[in-house]
């Protein structure tokens, strides 16, 4: 890297985007920060930009900061080709339209946001195709793929692992009864509340597995899910000849950040510690257990569907993650919501942006609609 490379971060004050911050605070001689963006935390944004000094800054309230120009729209940093790469870090629909503004733009993606590959992942990578950017995943499982394939032609499977979250050893019982606290206690990662939720019920690697066929190019029957407690094989390819490669570390979202905005090269940056196979001992793995997480099996046919089956899919359990969150069900329902909002969902085969956006919405309100009848028995 000859030069500095200009980045702009939607999403910083997530969990996702300080963990960059921490990442380029640690190559500050590699990065230029062009843009910050936040949502409601305007505290840390301020002092995000007080320390990192960056041209521009966006949040959803009023922000003056001397010296930095305050935008009004999340397209302005999008379509600015000051930048080489933006990441996208911020999580929900709000991600998807500045990523399909940047990709116009011609300007790289690091994407962390799920939701962008989930609703609209055939309009997304059909766009990137035709404008010539690269969009690097920084998930730790697709970070992990992508660093194992050489020649997707040669691919046989995807291998996606899993941690099995906080119920991996739960009844089912044991999940019904399971409160926000527990499902919250993740045991590997420290994530934000929805994604730690997903993760509790595996619906995670549902959304995982739909990224991966878009990212990817590969069928949902040649991709794989593996539990593995550990989180060490962070996600594994196999070839046609058999060889199976897997990229291992310990669990640090430091690491694929870093790979993700740096792509192609690699530098010494913010490291757990290094990796010892003789600490670490053993590695385990196991099948899913599908019918104590059948949220994976929904994801498949929804992926297998395509069209509006993945964006109603994503916003039905989001809602249902949310309602979740606020005490008004149980873990399982989650799962049982969803899937009576998706086996009434009438797919769009070939949507457009604004028929997914327009079903995401329709989706929303269907699933408060019957999470209220719900409550109220």
């Amino acid at each position: 890297m000859d030069k500095k490379r200009r980045i702009s971060i939607i999403g910083s004050t997530g969990s996702i985007g300080t963990q960059a911050l921490e990442v380029i605070e640690k190559l500050q001689d590699k990065f230029e920060i062009i843009a910050l963006a936040g949502g409601n935390n305007i505290e840390l944004l301020k002092q995000q930009a007080e320390k990192f000094k960056p041209k521009y800054i966006y949040a959803q309230k009023d922000i003056k900061i001397n010296g930095i120009k305050s935008l009004t729209s999340l397209d302005e940093i999008a379509q600015n080709q000051e930048n080489d790469i933006i990441l996208v870090a911020c999580s929900g629909k709000i991600g998807l339209k500045p990523t399909l503004k940047a990709i116009e733009n011609g300007i790289d993606i690091a994407l962390a946001n799920k939701e962008t590959l989930v609703m609209a992942g055939d309009i997304v990578m059909k766009k990137a195709k035709e404008n010539g950017v690269k969009i690097i995943p920084v998930d730790s499982e697709h970070c992990a793929i992508h660093q194992c394939i050489k020649d997707i032609s040669q691919v046989e499977k995807l291998i996606i692992t899993a941690s099995g979250g906080p119920f991996l050893h739960k009844s089912i019982e044991e999940i019904k009864t399971a409160t926000v606290k527990e499902a919250l206690a993740h045991p590997r990662w420290n994530m934000g509340k929805k994604i730690t939720v997903d993760s509790a019920t595996l619906m995670n690697k549902g959304l995982e597995i739909i990224e991966a066929h878009h990212l990817f190019g590969m069928d949902y029957d040649d991709i794989e899910v593996v539990i593995h407690p550990q989180s060490i094989a962070h996600s594994a390819i196999e070839y046609k000849d058999g060889s199976v490669i897997a990229q291992l570390g310990l669990p640090s979202m430091h690491i694929p950040i870093q790979y993700a905005i740096s792509y192609p090269e690699r530098f010494e940056g913010i490291k757990s510690k290094s990796f010892s196979f003789s600490e670490i001992a053993r590695l385990d793995f196991e099948k899913p257990d599908f019918e104590k997480f059948p949220t994976v099996k929904l994801a498949y046919r929804a992926g297998k569907m395509g069209g509006s089956a993945t964006a109603c899919l994503n916003a039905a359990n989001e809602e249902a993650v949310f309602a979740f969150l606020d005490g008004k069900i149980n873990l399982y329902q989650i799962y049982e919501i969803t899937k009576e909002i998706f086996d009434n969902h009438k797919v769009i085969q070939t949507p457009t942006i604004d028929e997914i956006f327009e079903v995401d919405e329709k989706i929303r309100l269907q699933t408060k609609e019957l999470i209220e009848k719900i409550t109220q028995k």
